[in-house]
């Protein structure tokens, strides 16, 4: 009981050191389908910290909790944090490392499925805001929804592997612009805050990874007359790169006269 109340203190996920000491502690395996790597680096905890820029009139939603290193830090400042962890070996972990923070939510779900209009409607007078270390396989579908379903967020901070911080920043006319790029500068302004390298991680992963920030605008980045197809043509213009856009367009069933 002594090594588990240390690891209640709210600075102990920190070092390297402290996350292996609870990583053996609670004979935590990591799952691979998930993607899971642990920051361990203090200097890129606090640079996240000042990309988010969360202060004490904001309501945060932590994507991917892990084992709490970045939920405490926001803690310090936020008015609340809703952290959601799909592992259920992490949430038992969470409701440790967490234990002297009132003002944090653990929730057990898979993030697809979280019902964000619930979570917020408490909170409308406050700064919505989003931070998330997502692994590569759902970082697509992560970002798609919040992008176009979460409605009211005033900023999205999102540490991400750098293959897919580039495809997110893609210019056109590059290979890695595709849907996912126009998504993302269509409803927000997009920027790189800075990279963390592979070291600052356990496990550590193959690849090094970037923190971007992403502004929700206030209109979107063009006027489009039904969003559902505009996405949907995208989408379909990149699954068939071979074909000129006239061809793509008849897909839609559409005759000449119409398109």
């Amino acid at each position: 009981m002594k090594l588990l109340n240390q690891f209640k203190g709210a600075d102990f996920v920190t070092l390297a050191a402290k996350t292996k000491d609870i990583i053996k502690y609670f004979n935590f395996e990591f799952n691979k389908n998930l993607g899971q790597n642990f920051l361990t680096d203090g200097v890129a905890l606090n640079k996240i910290m000042d990309t988010a820029g969360i202060d004490d009139e904001t309501f945060v939603i932590e994507i991917g909790a892990g084992i709490g290193t970045l939920t405490q830090e926001m803690a310090k400042r936020a008015f609340k944090v809703c952290a959601v962890e799909i592992d259920k070996e992490l949430v038992k972990i969470l409701k440790e490392t967490l234990l002297n923070f009132n003002n944090v939510e653990i929730v057990h779900m898979d993030a697809l499925n979280f019902n964000f209009n619930e979570a917020v409607k408490e909170y409308g007078d406050k700064k919505i805001m989003v931070v998330a270390n997502l692994p590569y396989y759902i970082t697509t579908p992560i970002l798609t929804k919040i992008l176009t379903s979460w409605k009211g967020v005033n900023s999205i901070t999102v540490m991400v592997q750098k293959e897919a911080a580039q495809r997110i920043m893609a210019d056109p006319s590059t290979h890695e612009y595709g849907p996912l790029s126009i998504t993302a500068n269509y409803y927000a302004n997009v920027k790189k805050a800075f990279n963390v390298s592979r070291s600052c991680f356990i496990p550590q992963p193959r690849v090094d990874s970037q923190v971007i920030k992403m502004s929700i605008r206030k209109k979107p980045a063009a006027e489009v007359y039904d969003e559902k197809l505009f996405f949907t043509l995208i989408k379909t213009s990149f699954n068939m790169r071979r074909k000129t856009l006239l061809n793509v367009l008849k897909t839609f069933g559409l005759s000449i006269d119409e398109l």
